[in-house]
């Protein structure tokens, strides 16, 4: 495989920084895009999400082969409270974006979300009826009505690192435990949680071979939080008993969230050779990516 020029949106972030990492280290050509936070991995390039000139002009003048946009608001409850930055950001941004690539010939990427479905049922398939509950999830899917290229969904991304300068659900569930802190997390919320090292290497095998359409890329195991989170200290050899269980409805969000938006991957799993992974197996590799990289 010929070496890439990629532009990666949100390159500082947990998914970002992890493509960028991977790409690198096979020999692309990587753009990392940030906002705040100076990536890690990558040529460092500035990029603003509510200026429609810039991304024109960056885009211009790098003329990537592949645009990977996983910059977004990606806050939930914030996007509730103010819905018209997030529409600006997630919206408008993802939009300006898209006119940019199909102006430099540029196969996109768009990553969305679990949050565009409803939550009543869960395994969701690509062709699903999409109908959000909460406004982030909305701006993400009207977002998806621009990309020509792939809609990459995923699902609760969690890593082995900080990223931007937060912690994921991981790394938060562990540093609590470690430190012996009781931990609240929900048992009526199911997921399909996704290891960032796994979504990292399917979202550049879709750009490699510019698979077009909607992909549903995320964990291949359907688990609530807190199972999850208990399966999580039997891996780390930490104290379950810490992990307290909670309800939705006992949570004060703004913002209100999807019962049971976990992903089918059935798709990704026939086409990719990166397959999405099981849980345990995830937890196992970031066991492992943990303890190589020092990680406490």
């Amino acid at each position: 495989m010929r070496p890439m020029k990629l532009l990666i949106t949100g390159g500082s972030g947990l998914l970002g920084s992890k493509v960028a990492e991977i790409a690198l280290a096979r020999g692309d050509e990587v753009f990392s895009g940030y906002a705040h936070n100076l990536p890690e991995y990558g040529r460092a390039v500035k990029f603003d999400l509510l200026d429609e000139m810039s991304i024109s002009e960056l885009v211009g003048q790098i003329e990537p082969e592949v645009i990977i946009h996983s910059a977004a608001l990606t806050d939930v409850d914030r996007c509730e409270r103010e819905k018209e930055l997030a529409y600006k950001m997630n919206v408008e941004g993802t939009r300006a974006l898209a006119k940019a690539a199909e102006k430099s010939a540029s196969f996109m990427i768009y990553v969305s979300t679990d949050y565009v479905f409803d939550g009543n049922r869960g395994m969701y398939c690509e062709d699903d009826r999409t109908d959000p509950v909460s406004y982030y999830g909305l701006s993400k899917l009207k977002g998806e009505q621009f990309c020509t290229g792939c809609i990459a969904r995923t699902c609760v991304i969690y890593g082995s690192r900080p990223a931007s300068g937060k912690v994921n659900f991981a790394l938060w569930l562990l540093n609590s435990l470690k430190s012996g802190k009781p931990v609240r997390v929900v048992t009526d919320q199911f997921i399909t949680p996704t290891l960032n090292t796994n979504l990292a290497a399917m979202v550049l095998e879709v750009a490699d071979r510019r698979l077009a359409g909607i992909y549903h890329l995320a964990g291949a195991t359907r688990i609530s939080r807190y199972d999850f989170a208990r399966l999580m200290a039997d891996v780390f050899d930490l104290d379950s008993s810490l992990i307290i269980p909670s309800r939705m409805a006992d949570l004060k969000w703004d913002a209100k969230r999807p019962m049971d938006s976990s992903l089918a991957t059935y798709k990704a799993d026939r086409a990719l050779m990166e397959k999405p992974l099981s849980v345990e197996v995830a937890l196992k590799t970031l066991k492992d990516e943990i303890s190589k990289n020092g990680v406490r």
